[in-house]
């Protein structure tokens, strides 16, 4: 537990300055087709698809925030009200955006969806686009978390996980893995995106730990039960658990929720 405290007080003090719940202006771009972003730097594959209802996008190096802000969602609409609607539209992060000229591209889906009713077509012509965005919780409401176990696992050597379905507005900064019914814990390592690994893998079913960012604090999900003895590479596990926490930054009050 030590060593879960200590990550998350690196990960609060390390993002402290972000404050993406709070009302930023940019600019978002578009990809032509959303499987630019599902095969993107997080991971998901085509899975992302399901994420977001096709509403994806890849953002700038502090939203990725290597790899933990992967399936974080954003509200984001674009500042031009005869193009575009006040509410905007809910994206799901799934890749990293390297461009220095926009904090979003977006897929085209995504980008349209921004548009007032029958302007769709417009704004992709405009292809760049001012915006403001904010954070917003993830909704789950019929899904659990869930994890999906890597092609490259190979029992009893090797363990790669994918984080799915993760809802609220958190990061995990952590997990630990354990043998059901056991207290000898060990940790998993991030390998990419929404991907977690580790060498060393318990016998028989296993439990999980999760360290979320949550409150000014953090706090521990603990999700017994998620993989049987006879896990599977490819197969997609529920935890029987749902985050659903939202995180406070350090940073001044920016906004009341609302957009106007």
């Amino acid at each position: 537990m030590a060593l879960f405290l200590c990550f998350l007080f690196f990960f609060l003090i390390s993002s402290a300055s972000a404050c993406d719940r709070c009302r930023h202006q940019s600019k978002a771009a578009y990809f032509s087709t959303a499987s630019a972003l599902s095969s993107g730097a997080c991971g998901y594959g085509s899975l992302a698809l399901g994420l977001g209802g096709g509403h994806l996008a890849a953002g700038v190096p502090s939203l990725y925030k290597d790899g933990a802000g992967c399936g974080a969602c954003f509200q984001i609409r674009c500042k031009n009200t005869t193009l575009c609607t006040k509410q905007g539209t809910r994206v799901t992060l799934t890749d990293l955006n390297k461009s220095n000229q926009t904090d979003f591209v977006l897929s085209s889906r995504a980008f349209m969806a921004m548009a007032q009713k029958g302007l769709g077509q417009d704004i992709l012509r405009h292809g760049i686009v001012d915006v403001e965005y904010k954070r917003v919780p993830c909704e789950y409401k019929n899904q659990n978390l869930a994890l999906r176990v890597e092609e490259s696992s190979q029992k009893p050597h090797y363990l790669a996980i994918k984080i799915l379905y993760q809802g609220g507005q958190t990061e995990i900064v952590a997990i630990d893995v354990a043998q059901v019914g056991s207290s000898n814990w060990g940790f998993l390592t991030r390998n990419n995106g929404a991907i977690w690994d580790t060498s060393r893998v318990p016998a028989g079913g296993l439990q999980f730990r999760f360290l979320v960012t949550a409150g000014y604090d953090g706090k521990t999900v603990w999700a017994q039960n998620v993989l049987p003895a006879n896990w599977k590479p490819g197969m997609i596990y529920d935890t029987k658990v749902q985050i659903s926490d939202i995180a406070q930054e350090g940073c001044s009050t920016c906004d009341d929720g609302s957009w106007k």
